[in-house]
């Protein structure tokens, strides 16, 4: 079993009473990743709903916020950490007598993956068959320390054990120092510009100042900034994962492989028995990583070393979208894929029908086919899917680390480093928070250029900000770019993804000539928030609303 090295992860201290609550309902109480069990779904859902919005481990916000409401009087007797062995029985009889691979695809499990760094997070949220819920830098501050005393970043071991171990750690706290100084200046700023609505309440108010700040400063944060992520999926997705964890460069990605296989064992043994068998899940991780490195060597020797950040081209604050593929013939197509289940007819009629159509026969199609959409939620159907975009994106990693979950889209990224620039919303200037920002930025840049003469690039990544841009490319069919494209203009957007999504749909419309796919996406917004005031707050306004509905009446 995987053991917890309390030099890398922060254990939590319980009360005799609160570990006798907490070991009914987690495989254990006091490792960074733990499975969730003897709870009603509903409630496993809740809590990584709530995980997301909040500063605190999941057991202590099960013990704070939510024990409370739910009758445990019948669990006196549960121990989640014991009957591996009745479990494995069971698993066994029904994963070998009674099924193949596709019965790992009948059972999930709730994981919680505390403390990793934003650069392993990425790797955990890779699939697209699972369900993740991400801390947000949005709703929580990273201004205090741990009870250890330590900042909320990743220490990897590698690094600490060697000359650069203390440089590490002494500028990482400059970083975190830097943003907590920064934060209230931040907030005071944005309370004078926006002052309060007379209809709005102070926590209302309150709330959007402090995320329109979060969301001005979150580029101050390292990528080797810990987050808390909660998971759910099927044995088979959570075999697929652990096997390429166990192939990644990254050491913090091949040991906390170790610690989730741990706990997932107590739960589903027998559907993540060959992760580390050597003819089976090893030598499948064997595979990738030997493929990762030819390709490594191959692409080094084409293309030579990586340019001088000092260099690049891509600085400024917009970030950079190409349109790099579509097919001319997209929206032809998708019209007739409208049509075709309604048909008795092979495709190829359908398609030469719709060819010889008029540009207003295949508009009226269209204005069928999507109907009377009340809200973005209202999605027409699978035709969409008969096109689609491919979009080589330059961003700050923030907004990467939003898009990357969308879990339909094809994303491959390059390694994260200072090359590209980064960006700088507008508000530290007129905040005059300019010099401390950027020497925030030169401080991260630094102690990247120190870390990868010696170590991985994936390691040196932790120290470059959120601020800094990484190159990568999204590809999706013109379905997903509907869901995608519309919550991420959303008006509560972060303005740098946001500004990534309004690019999109402007080349779909104009770059590929597909204005009538474009106009299908109705609710996608490309007003300017960033400086027309707090972004959150009538998402804000609207939750207090519900709040207040729910409340039961006082006589």
């Amino acid at each position: 079993m995987a053991s917890v090295d309390p030099g890398i992860y922060a254990v939590e201290e319980w009360t005799d009473d609160e570990a006798d609550v907490l070991r009914r309902y987690f495989t254990n109480l006091d490792g960074p990743v733990f499975a969730l069990v003897n709870l009603p779904e509903v409630v496993k859902g809740a809590l990584f709903a709530r995980y997301s919005r909040s500063a605190k481990s999941l057991r202590r916000l099960f013990l704070d916020e939510f024990v409370g409401d739910l009758d445990i009087s019948g669990d006196l007797g549960v121990d989640a950490t014991v009957g591996l062995a009745r479990a494995e029985q069971l698993y066994d009889k029904i994963f070998f007598e009674y099924g193949d691979d596709s019965v790992a695809q009948l059972g999930g499990v709730h994981l919680a993956c505390e403390q990793a760094s934003n650069v392993l997070t990425k790797v955990l949220e890779w699939g697209r068959l699972m369900s993740y819920m991400e801390k947000s830098t949005r709703y929580v501050a990273y201004d205090s320390r741990l009870p250890n005393g330590r900042y909320r970043y990743y220490r990897d071991t590698e690094i600490l054990d060697s000359p650069l171990g203390a440089r590490y750690v002494g500028d990482m706290d400059r970083l975190f120092d830097a943003y907590a100084e920064l934060l209230p200046v931040l907030q005071s700023h944005f309370a004078a510009v926006y002052p309060k609505a007379s209809g709005d309440s102070d926590f209302v108010w309150r709330q959007s100042v402090r995320a329109k700040a979060f969301d001005a400063l979150r580029g101050m944060l390292p990528a080797g900034a810990t987050s808390n992520l909660g998971i759910y999926a099927s044995g088979q997705a959570y075999e697929s994962l652990l096997i390429r964890m166990r192939a990644h460069p990254l050491p913090e990605a091949r040991s906390y492989a170790e610690l989730m296989l741990a706990e997932l064992r107590k739960v589903i043994p027998s559907w993540v028995k060959r992760v580390d068998v050597a003819d089976r899940g090893v030598a499948h991780s064997d595979y990738l990583e030997a493929n990762r490195s030819a390709m490594q060597a191959l692409a080094d020797g084409l293309f030579g070393p990586e340019p001088d950040p000092s260099a690049s081209p891509m600085a400024g604050r917009a970030p950079h979208v190409e349109l790099l593929d579509w097919d001319p013939d997209g929206e032809v197509k998708v019209v007739a894929a409208m049509l075709y289940p309604y048909t008795d007819r092979p495709e190829s009629v359908v398609d030469a029908k719709v060819a010889s159509m008029s540009a207003e026969e295949r508009l009226e199609v269209v204005r069928r086919y999507v109907g009377d959409r009340q809200n973005r939620r209202h999605r027409p159907g699978r035709a969409l899917e008969r096109c689609g975009y491919r979009f080589d994106v330059v961003s700050d990693y923030g907004a990467f680390r939003d898009l990357q979950r969308h879990r339909l889209l094809t994303v491959e990224w390059q390694d994260l480093t200072p090359a590209h620039g980064y960006s700088q919303p507008a508000a530290v200037i007129e905040a005059g928070v300019e010099d401390a920002y950027g020497a925030a930025m030169q401080r991260s840049a630094d102690l990247w250029s120190s870390l990868s003469t010696r170590f991985r690039p994936s390691q040196a990544a932790y120290a470059v900000a959120l601020a800094y841009r990484i190159r990568y490319v999204m590809q999706f069919n013109a379905r997903e770019a509907m869901h995608l494209l519309e919550l991420r203009t959303s008006p509560q957007g972060h303005p740098e993804y946001r500004q990534v999504c309004q690019q999109m749909h402007y080349l779909i419309a104009e770059r590929a000539g597909h204005r009538v796919i474009a106009a299908m996406m109705s609710y996608v917004d490309g007003a300017d928030y960033d400086s027309a005031g707090l972004e959150r707050l009538q998402a804000e306004r609207r939750a207090e609303s519900r709040r207040v509905e729910r409340a039961p009446a006082t006589s």
